[in-house]
């Protein structure tokens, strides 16, 4: 997988499928103590490795690890992987391992694009492609919203929308690194109980911060689509576009943390002047129009500071 979440969620579930077999699940993430995963690597055998890209080649390099042992690969989101551009280090991975007449490998994508079909037949051999029903049906469980509102009231909008309902736990999407680091700042200071997930947050944090919205300690996750794609929690009970994404796949990923396994969500999203124009290619995507609505009155008033 492409970020150091994902690899952390999927041994996690790796971990608890293979509770009752004896089989060893690993994970190489950079940002993490080196040496700690290199012990671990030496320590026992591994049966089933969960990496990131970089970190894997740092331990292929050093002769750390042994890919030519390898009998199934799996490639997850190789969308992602491809706009990350991490294609030439993964490359470089499957030159490692076996040929692909003798090894079994799984890519996963949200999006068959041309270039993930490209990839797809260079490193499979006389592949199946199986498709799941398409996105649009998962997020029929998800009331969606648009609040036309203006970029200088798109936080009164948040905060007044979060402390006026008491919503408990609610993913907040923005498209931008700052952006995320100033809207999770803002309602810190105004007495919510928020947190940051972007490529900025160091991982051990992140580990942290998710564990956080998990147990109910944390309300508020401001998140990027990059560090908030792929994360499964339960419960989440409302998602806020804070910005609409520039890329119409993100939006369905990202309404799509709510509503999950048959429970109800709420998607809200803030159009104002800057992303409004974003919508068009939305609802053609989603093959519908959702109107859009005024905010009411009071949810757009000054917020009031909360004195520490």
């Amino acid at each position: 997988p492409p970020t150091r979440e994902l690899v952390v969620q999927i041994a996690t579930d790796a971990a608890d499928l293979t509770k009752y077999t004896g089989l060893n699940v690993m994970t190489f993430v950079g940002g993490m103590d080196f040496d700690k995963q290199l012990k671990h690597l030496e320590a026992r055998h591994c049966d089933i490795l969960v990496a990131t890209p970089g970190r894997l080649l740092d331990f292929n390099q050093r002769g750390d690890v042994h890919l030519d042992m390898v009998e199934v690969m799996v490639l997850d989101e190789a969308d992602r992987m491809l706009d990350m551009g991490f294609i030439p280090q993964v490359r470089q991975i499957i030159r490692q391992t076996p040929p692909k007449t003798e090894r079994q490998t799984l890519l996963f994508s949200a999006t068959f694009t041309e270039d993930v079909m490209n990839l797809a037949k260079q490193w499979t051999t006389d592949p199946s492609i199986v498709e799941i029903e398409a996105l649009n049906v998962a997020s029929e469980n998800v009331e969606q919203h648009i609040y036309a509102v203006a970029g200088a009231d798109k936080y009164k909008l948040l905060y007044n929308l979060v402390n006026d309902n008491g919503w408990e736990r609610v993913m907040v999407f923005a498209n931008r690194k700052d952006e995320v680091r100033r809207i999770e700042e803002r309602l810190v200071r105004d007495g919510v109980n928020a947190a940051q997930l972007s490529g900025d947050v160091p991982q051990h944090k992140r580990i942290k911060t998710l564990e956080g919205f998990r147990e109910g300690k944390i309300r508020v996750l401001v998140a990027t689509d990059v560090a908030g794609r792929g994360i499964h929690i339960d419960g989440i009970s409302h998602v806020i576009n804070f910005t609409l994404p520039e890329v119409p796949d993100d939006y369905v990923h990202r309404i799509g943390r709510t509503g999950r396994a048959g429970a109800a969500g709420v998607s809200i999203s803030f159009a104002g002047e800057d992303d409004s124009y974003q919508l068009p290619s939305i609802e053609a995507l989603l093959g519908r129009k959702i109107s859009c609505e005024t905010p009411p009155t009071h949810l757009l008033r000054a917020v009031e500071r909360k004195r520490p």
